[in-house]
């Protein structure tokens, strides 16, 4: 399956399981989008949303907000990450809306990027939801997402990602493939124990096709002659040595042959690391 086949099966399945994709964060203007979209970062949106009622009800408008200062906003976001520096970014941005933009949230990519806080991705996130301008952010979802499917190749940073990808969609389709696959990478394609089992995805994902690819566990294995086992030259071992394989992730092997075929005695499985792109 070529990577455009890959890309179009992604976004058909992912349309029949998701069929509403949006944002998570409760918002009802551009303004509140900026605020809510600058507090999520490393910051879940249940956290988020559980934070900005009271945060708009003291600063229903960005006036409002560029009235006060830091510390002022900090008192009511204490409880996401990194509330120190969000408040300052919050305030800054406020202000610059207010003096450089007449008090609207600008709608170009360049002018959003100048604003404290805002990078590309939220800039994105913006421009996407609020004003309808094609853009494709890429957050740690997507990126992991993109990586294990195999809609991109060697693509080790953000931006990489986002230009395969674009390559993949049409701009029409780049906001809602961005919200359909953070929905996939936070529910079913999580970080830690992706849900295989029940992915749509699993039959065009070269992610499972390696974990299906790993040698089946061994049941006849001694762990009193070493914690590790090399079928290749029948060998117990307890100090691996290690090898990084082609896909650059560091892999146990067999200190003699640097096989690495090698099994964990205790568990009888693979020590074969599949990568999982976790950032």
């Amino acid at each position: 399956m070529t990577r455009t086949d890959r890309a179009a099966f992604t976004l058909d399945v992912l349309r029949q399981h998701i069929p509403a994709p949006q944002t998570e964060l409760c918002y009802e203007n551009p303004y509140e989008l900026l605020v809510a979209v600058v507090l999520s970062a490393q910051c879940t949106d249940a956290r988020v949303n559980l934070v900005t009622p009271q945060l708009f009800e003291a600063f229903p408008t960005v006036e409002a907000m560029a009235e006060v200062d830091a510390d002022a906003i900090f008192a009511h976001i204490r409880s996401v990450s990194y509330p120190n520096n969000k408040a300052r970014h919050l305030a800054g941005a406020a202000r610059r809306i207010v003096d450089v933009y007449g008090g609207e949230v600008p709608r170009d990519l360049e002018a959003l990027q100048t604003l404290p806080g805002v990078g590309r991705k939220t800039a994105q996130v913006v421009a996407s939801v609020a004003f309808d301008i094609a853009a494709l952010p890429v957050d740690t979802h997507v990126f992991r997402v993109t990586n294990r499917i195999g809609l991109v190749r060697k693509a080790d940073t953000v931006v990489k990602v986002e230009r395969q990808l674009k390559a993949l969609w049409p701009s029409e389709v780049w906001g809602e493939a961005h919200h359909l696959l953070i929905l996939h990478g936070r529910y079913t394609c999580t970080a830690r124990k992706p849900r295989c089992e029940v992915c749509p995805v699993a039959p065009a994902c070269l992610y499972y096709e390696r974990l299906r690819a790993l040698p089946p566990p061994r049941h006849d294995l001694d762990p009193k002659k070493g914690r590790y086992y090399a079928p290749a030259s029948d060998h117990y071992f307890d100090e691996p040595a290690l090898k990084t394989d082609r896909y650059g992730t560091p892999q146990i092997a067999d200190p003699r042959t640097h096989s690495m075929n090698v099994y964990d005695t205790r568990t009888g499985l693979s020590t074969r690391k599949v990568p999982d792109f976790r950032v």
